[in-house]
């Protein structure tokens, strides 16, 4: 559980996504939506809405246009248009996902005060205990949520772990299990948490997690999969199929600290391998989707399509999973999931590439797991 530092002020909550369909003038109404929530996302809600009335985003989330489209998959299609030009930059190589934090750079100890919502650290109760007015302070380096300036969804925050360490964007275990207690902690399956490591649409190289709340299923959690093998601790491992992303599923384990450990290693050895990745973590934890991509590595070697590039989609974790932000109106007027299936399959890796990347990770997560 967590010891949260907030300041709460008396704003009124709205809104989240609607689960049939999209509409802009009705979606955002949080508590007609959900009457239940957390007291962890109700908290979260609460300041995310508060900095929403202040005008710290770039673009006002609960008017952009989305809609489902139809097909096999559902894809979610949003138009932000210009968000690309409003973010701010990537300011290292995307050809190699270790890198070094570099403080010269921007970071997220530089942000605004305004644009933090709380920080916190972990405690040994079994209930979760909120300070309102707690000075930043709680801890030497407490971890931290902050808004994301440029959201692609209702209450799209960053997670930071030990925020002044300046970790750089790279998966350890103990920062993973912190993403996945946040996942827990939200109780509700519409709020998920992200990842994107460098080399896979990260754009900052300061260690953070993502998560924003849709009351849709994603196309990527309603994916087929077939089950490759249960490791030592329970853990079933298993791929997606009849889904345009390569990518492995994990669940089960006989707590949330063993299906973390298995995932944290499993990104571990990606990164120190150089393949770039993202990571959903769904259903409050319960289940992980670990998603392998080349892009990036496709755009650096003038091997992407000249078509998708002019439609300027970055596929992070979230375009992986099937929520996709589109910058053009005629991108998305004419938006299909024939055409945004060929983009993600240009996006992941080839079946041959899968096939032998995927024989390194269960031979190196077999080794690393303890004897049943």
């Amino acid at each position: 559980m967590f010891l949260c530092g907030l300041t709460l002020l008396p704003v009124e909550t709205k809104a989240g996504m609607c689960s049939n369909g999209f509409d802009s003038t009705n979606c955002f109404r949080m508590e007609e939506v959900e009457p239940n929530l957390s007291p962890f996302l109700h908290k979260l809600f609460k300041e995310w809405d508060d900095r929403k009335a202040r005008g710290l985003f770039h673009h006002d989330i609960t008017t952009c246009e989305a809609k489902v489209l139809p097909g096999e998959h559902n894809f979610v299609a949003i138009l932000i248009e210009g968000r690309d030009q409003k973010k701010r930059p990537t300011e290292f190589g995307m050809n190699q996902v270790l890198q070094p934090f570099h403080s010269e750079k921007f970071n997220f100890t530089k942000v605004k005060p305004e644009e933090v919502i709380f920080r916190f650290q972990e405690t040994e109760s079994d209930s979760a205990q909120y300070f309102d007015g707690a000075p930043p302070t709680v801890s030497a380096s407490p971890s931290s949520i902050l808004i994301n300036v440029s959201p692609i969804g209702y209450c799209h925050v960053l997670l930071i772990p030990r925020v002044q360490e300046c970790l750089p964007q790279r998966v350890d275990r103990e920062s993973f299990l912190l993403a996945m207690y946040v996942a827990r902690e939200a109780r509700n399956p519409f709020f998920r948490v992200g990842y994107n490591s460098l080399g896979a649409f990260a754009t900052i190289n300061h260690l953070h997690f993502q998560a924003y709340y849709l009351k849709v299923q994603y196309p990527v959690e309603k994916a087929p999969t077939e089950k490759l093998t249960v490791i030592g601790n329970g853990v079933s491992i298993s791929q997606l199929v009849q889904y345009p992303v390569s990518g492995f599923v994990f669940e089960g384990g006989s707590s949330l600290e063993d299906l973390s450990h298995v995932v944290s290693n499993a990104c571990i050895f990606l990164q120190e391998s150089n393949r770039p990745y993202n990571v959903l973590i769904s259903e409050s934890g319960k289940r992980v989707f670990l998603l392998l991509q080349c892009y990036a590595e496709k755009q650096t070697s003038g091997k992407a399509s000249q078509e998708f590039l002019d439609m300027r989609i970055n596929p992070a974790v979230w375009e992986l999973g099937g929520h996709l932000v589109l910058k053009r109106r005629k991108d998305y007027d004419e938006a299909s999931e024939a055409t945004l299936c060929r983009f993600l399959v240009e996006a992941s890796l080839s079946e041959a590439e899968f096939q032998e990347l995927k024989c390194c990770v269960l031979e190196f997560l077999a080794s690393a797991s303890p004897e049943k």
